[in-house]
């Protein structure tokens, strides 16, 4: 008993890879803001205006 005690006090105070999990948690945040920013239909939002302005650019030039 006293042994998984031992265990289980160490196990608890490891502390190991809890930092990957959270960048892991914010490489998932992160992704998921991009993708409700740039992604979607392309008649609005922040695609929508970059093609605007790629298409200004290339209608400025011909």
């Amino acid at each position: 008993m006293n042994i998984f005690k031992t265990f289980l006090t160490r196990f608890i105070k490891d502390e190991r890879g809890v930092t990957a999990i959270e960048y892991g948690i914010i490489g998932v945040a992160l992704a998921g803001v991009l993708i409700a920013v740039i992604g979607g239909d392309d008649d609005k939002g922040l695609r929508a205006a970059i093609n605007g302005a790629f298409t200004a650019m290339i209608n400025a030039m011909s």
